[in-house]
């Protein structure tokens, strides 16, 4: 691990200031020789260069959604080509070239800080073997010998033997029981992060080798942490819990308000969307336009969290809009239904129902003042009793006034034949 370290004796110095710089400030408060102000300057420089990690980490998440949206051709990619690797690594960068996506993205963040985690390893050496480093004169490294973090000395390692320790100033078992307590602290923090990302803000519809992979990692990485915690000092041990405390809490705050399409936790991010914009009648902030932007531009390419969104939106006299704004389903001219099909937003008008042969016959329901409908059932009546060929039972009714407009001539009367005698009923056939 020393070799390691002082690779990165170039940012020792920096690293070593800054904690001095913290140091004075922390001092004032604590004691210049307290485990409180050494450990909250270690804390400190951790706060600071995660904030400046912000912009990777922002990159890690679009890089890993990237990833995951194109583990489908990689899986295609893999199986057509499984028997020439040279192909398949040529198609892969092809892939990500076409995609511009870079599969190194999702580790910049451990990457980038790694410089910053061995030098403060290579301070928190010197100061156990009281060799003077980077900024930290004879004074300052008395002092960081004397701070004691529940009764740990900064410099302790698990792995001390009893008259290491005692010469820090310390026992044994309060070492032991400190650095054992921060290594599960560290291993349990690190296992929740990537529990909490396979478990709520990965797309369960894809199927992928590189699902398995993160489950591995989830089991793998903290049992990493334990079996190279041992050797880290107490000060070292400080750092790296609290930058994957920061870590846990940060990605909480990504899977809550910027969640993986397809995922749980977007289908309860929307859920809770659809409640506020419901109440409102509008979106207030600039996060939830982009995605009800996104999710309107997908159209038929819907899940089903985000089709159940539109529809309640629906329910509610709510459309969502092209540019990610809400707005009454009344008063817009156009809606975009579900499936992304534009249509009218005002009421079609209801065309008026047929009658059937029988219920115009019968003098059945019609429309308020359609007088050419009486006209035309009346004709053709008329024309029904003209083409009849069998003559009625009934006896013949007494014959009605010609109607006005038909010319003076009067309606064939039921059962009757216009003029000339009856035709006689045919024996019927037995």
């Amino acid at each position: 691990m020393d070799t390691i370290a002082s690779l990165f004796s170039f940012i020792t110095t920096p690293v070593s200031w800054v904690i001095v710089q913290f140091h004075s400030v922390y001092g004032k408060i604590f004691g210049p020789d307290t485990g409180w102000a050494w450990g909250l300057s270690i804390v400190s420089l951790v706060i600071l260069i995660r904030i400046c990690l912000i912009p990777l980490f922002v990159k890690q998440i679009k890089a890993t959604r990237a990833m995951q949206t194109l583990q489908p051709e990689m899986k295609k990619i893999q199986e057509r080509y499984k028997n020439d690797k040279q192909r398949q690594s040529e198609e892969m960068m092809k892939l990500y070239k076409e995609s511009g996506t870079n599969p190194l993205s999702s580790c910049l963040p451990i990457l980038a800080q790694s410089p910053f985690f061995f030098a403060l390893y290579h301070v928190l050496n010197g100061i156990a073997t009281g060799t003077t480093i980077g900024v930290i004169n004879e004074s300052l490294l008395n002092s960081a010998r004397q701070a004691h973090i529940f009764g740990a000395p900064l410099a302790a390692k698990f792995t001390d033997g009893s008259a290491k320790v005692e010469a820090l100033g310390a026992s044994l078992t309060d070492v032991r029981v400190v650095t054992a307590i921060m290594i599960v602290l560290m291993s349990a923090s690190q296992f929740y992060t990537q529990r909490q990302l396979m478990t709520k803000n990965v797309d369960t519809t894809v199927k992928t080798p590189f699902m398995q992979q993160q489950k591995m990692l989830m089991y793998v990485f903290p049992v990493m942490f334990a079996v190279f915690g041992i050797n880290f000092p107490v000060g070292v041990l400080v750092y790296w819990l609290t930058t994957n405390v920061w870590t846990m809490g940060q990605q909480m705050y990504v899977i809550r308000n910027n969640p993986t399409p397809g995922s749980k936790a977007q289908a309860a991010y929307l859920e809770r969307l659809t409640k506020h914009v419901t109440h409102h009648g509008k979106t207030r902030r600039r996060s939830e336009r982009t995605i009800i932007k996104a999710i309107v531009a997908k159209g038929r390419d819907r899940n089903e969290a985000e089709r159940t969104f539109i529809n309640a939106l629906t329910k509610a006299g709510l459309a969502a809009q092209a540019d990610g704004s809400v707005v009454k389903g009344e008063t817009q001219a156009l809606t975009q239904t579900e499936d992304g099909v534009v249509t009218s937003g005002a009421a079609r008008r209801q065309q008026p129902k047929r009658q059937s042969k029988a219920q115009r016959q019968s003098g059945g329901p019609k429309a308020a003042g359609d007088s050419t409908s009486d006209e035309s059932d009346a004709s053709e009546k008329t024309t029904s009793l003209e083409k009849s060929d069998e003559p009625q039972d009934a006896k013949p009714a007494a014959p009605q006034p010609p109607k006005a407009g038909s010319n003076g001539r009067s309606r064939a009367q039921s059962g009757q034949r216009k003029g000339g005698p009856q035709r006689p009923k045919s024996p019927s056939k037995k």
